[in-house]
């Protein structure tokens, strides 16, 4: 018996049934069933599932006579299905990478039910957060009632005689019953597992109508239950977010469906309930002119805060212009320097290296961050920091007789004369960079190139870590200003870490004496949202044993953590504050195609270049040289494309060999030729005249 029966009911979904299928198949938890049930569909669905239940003997196909909708599928499915548990999963959505291992781990001998986290993505394939509230102590009837998001033990669905209903809002009543029944046999999961999509047009979900009255029906037989004083005010909740849903209740039908609504509210609200927020006042009224005075009012109440905020937003502007216009004739304060880096997150990068080299060299001047106000908890305690746009911003800006940044200022700054402006970059470029860029429009976001431009003439220092990143950037970011080719400041670190630094490190994270620590640090992708690791972390560590660790570290565009499954094996270190430490802790580096990799270089240890994508990312973002091609300078060491290859080369040993040494060795002559220890300090000496 599997432990997992998966059903996926299949009806005109044949432009997203593979990969809902594959996202099933390539789990690394492959003690599993895949039901898919043709529920009649008059497209190339059942075509497609056939094609998957030839090639792999976990895939059972269920057809129905005749199309009986959502309900009668799953029902056919879990009827069939031979599993412990099952999850039902639409034909359109995703199962996330690693879902099934932490749903069996989060599973005991105790539970019947267990709910899970769901995050979104539209027809543009932005990712928003499903909004359910999963931690300990959560309420589960005020989870998403829904079929996707949940796993119920087979037996407990057929003692009980749990069924889909027919018709739309279908998984309303079987959802919450199994919650309800659950008690104390149900679990909860902290982890997003389910991608549901929403789709343009053709769903349910976006078409407007009175089939949506169905959910009246539905809640009036839960509601007439010994259950129904439990779920009222989850069920006026949901009736609530149905009704102002413009895609599910036509403008016209308002009234009906409230008037509805509210007689459900009058026959089963309970004594001593108290209606929450305006419009459960309104519905317990029963009055739809209060409800739709009070829809109007909030919404003239909204428009008018609205024009509030922007009015004080354009005067605050005004007021902050005309002062920052004073302050710049007053006299620079020669002993001042303003750092930021990446777009004001915090103090990072080059910068940082060279505020905390100025500091011991340079003790006259005086350093102070620009933040913004949501990553102001970054900065350190006793390091002077302003905030992004406040009034000591501007004062700051004004005033300071040295700029460094590793990318750029907020809009507005004016450069005077007699500052000195450091651009430190982030990176060696392998990515088409600067001007470069006007080639490929699907990864420039709007970018105005003549502002990038005009930021460019700001310069007066560019620095550099090797001769090709000073070729490039003349090149793409042409200006007058002075390459300064003396290593990058954050790579000190790398020559002047002891032994007992790489073991505080290590310590720090968690990781236990003579394991092999490998770091994954794959890089953002213009064509993707979210972090979506081409890599089953689950399946590498258990490929390699619990010798090794794998420390995970998301791209900084995606927030603080990967949202990975939880395993000793795995780290995730997306939001740990120095990459530096990281990689002196990390034996070897995994990456794709991230400048992490130049910088890692200057350790002399092993870099493996797993690149699954590599022709969709050099089309979509362009490339300067081809890091693939193995030749002396471009590769710095084994190369994989694939996970079973990656995999591969772990285990045999191929992936540190005296070839790939070589190509190392050729590799940093050509990107870390001024690396050696002492970077910060000639920059110091360089812009600060000491």
């Amino acid at each position: 018996m599997a432990r997992f029966s998966v059903v996926v009911p299949a009806y005109r979904v044949q432009g997203y049934l593979r990969e809902c299928l594959e996202s099933v198949l390539e789990q690394s938890f492959r003690d599993l069933e895949l039901i898919v049930v043709d529920d009649c569909s008059p497209d190339a669905s059942a075509a497609i599932a056939g094609e998957y239940a030839e090639r792999d003997p976990r895939v059972r196909i269920v057809r129905l006579e005749r199309h009986g909708g959502t309900g009668a599928a799953r029902n056919a499915g879990a009827e069939h299905a031979e599993g412990e548990f099952l999850l039902f999963l639409d034909g359109d959505d995703l199962l996330l990478p690693g879902a099934l291992d932490a749903i069996d781990d989060a599973l005991d001998v105790m539970a019947d039910v267990l709910l899970f986290g769901h995050d979104r993505v539209d027809w543009w394939e932005t990712v928003r957060p499903g909004g359910d509230r999963l931690a300990e102590g959560a309420d589960p009837l005020a989870v998403t009632p829904a079929a996707w998001n949940r796993v119920i033990r087979r037996s407990f669905w057929v003692t009980h005689a749990l069924r889909f209903d027919d018709g739309p809002y279908e998984d309303v009543i079987p959802v919450h019953r199994a919650t309800l029944l659950a008690g104390e046999r149900l679990r909860l999961l902290d982890r997003i597992c389910v991608r549901w999509r929403l789709r343009r047009g053709g769903s349910h979900s976006t078409t407007p109508g009175r089939a949506h009255f169905a959910i009246t029906d539905r809640y009036e037989r839960l509601l007439g239950s010994p259950y129904g004083p439990r779920l009222f005010p989850y069920a006026m909740e949901h009736l609530l977010a149905v009704l102002a849903d413009p895609g599910r209740i036509r403008p016209g039908d308002r009234a009906d469906f409230f008037r509805a609504a509210a007689r459900l509210h009058r026959t089963y609200r309970s004594a001593g309930h108290e209606p929450s927020g305006d419009a459960q006042r309104a519905l317990a009224a029963g009055s739809y002119t209060a409800f739709e005075t009070l829809r109007t009012a909030n919404g003239r109440v909204r428009a008018a805060r609205s024009a509030m905020a922007r009015h004080k937003k354009r005067l605050r502007a005004r007021v902050m212009k005309l002062a920052y216009r004073a302050d710049r004739r007053r006299a620079l304060d020669p002993h001042l320097a303003v750092y930021s880096a990446y777009w004001n997150r915090g103090p990072a990068c080059n910068p940082l290296a060279i505020y905390e080299k100025a500091r011991e060299l340079a003790p006259h001047i005086k350093g102070v961050w620009v933040v913004s106000s949501r990553h102001r908890d970054k900065v350190p305690t006793g390091v002077p920091y302003v905030i992004e746009g406040s009034r000591r911003y501007w004062q700051t800006m004004a005033r300071a007789t040295y700029l460094i940044n590793n990318a750029s200022f907020p809009g507005g700054f004016v450069k005077r004369p007699g500052q000195v402006y450091l651009q430190t970059h982030h990176g060696t470029p392998l990515k088409k960079m600067g001007l470069d860029q006007r080639r490929y429009p699907a990864g420039t976001h709007g970018i105005s190139f003549q502002k990038v431009l005009d930021h460019t003439d700001q310069w007066d220092y560019s620095l550099s870590a090797n001769p090709h990143s000073t070729e490039i950037w003349e090149r793409v970011y042409p200006s007058a200003y002075q390459a300064l080719e003396l290593g990058y400041p954050r790579n000190d670190v790398y020559f002047t870490s002891t032994a007992h630094d790489l073991a505080r490190i290590r310590t720090s994270l968690g990781i236990e004496p003579g394991r092999k620590v490998l770091l994954y640090a794959p890089t953002h992708r213009d064509y993707q949202k979210g972090f979506l690791p081409r890599l089953d972390l689950l399946r590498l560590v258990r490929a390699l044993g619990p010798s090794y660790v794998v420390l995970v570290r998301a791209h900084y565009f995606y927030g603080s953590s990967a949202e990975l499954a939880a395993h000793p094996q795995i780290l995730d270190v997306t939001g740990h504050p120095r990459v530096e430490d990281l990689c002196l802790a990390a034996d070897a580096l995994i990456t794709d195609y991230s400048s992490l990799m130049f910088d890692y270089a200057c350790l002399d240890r092993p870099v493996i270049t797993y690149a699954p994508d590599w022709q969709a990312y050099r089309l979509a973002r362009g490339a300067y040289f081809d890091l693939l091609s193995g030749a002396a300078g471009e590769t710095p060491g084994a190369v994989a494309q694939t996970e079973d290859e990656l995999i591969g080369l772990l285990r045999d040993g191929t992936w540190d060999t005296e070839e790939t040494t070589k190509l190392r060795e050729a590799f940093r002559a050509r990107f870390c030729p001024y690396e050696d220890g002492r970077a910060s300090e000639r920059v110091v000496r360089a812009v600060f005249g000491v």
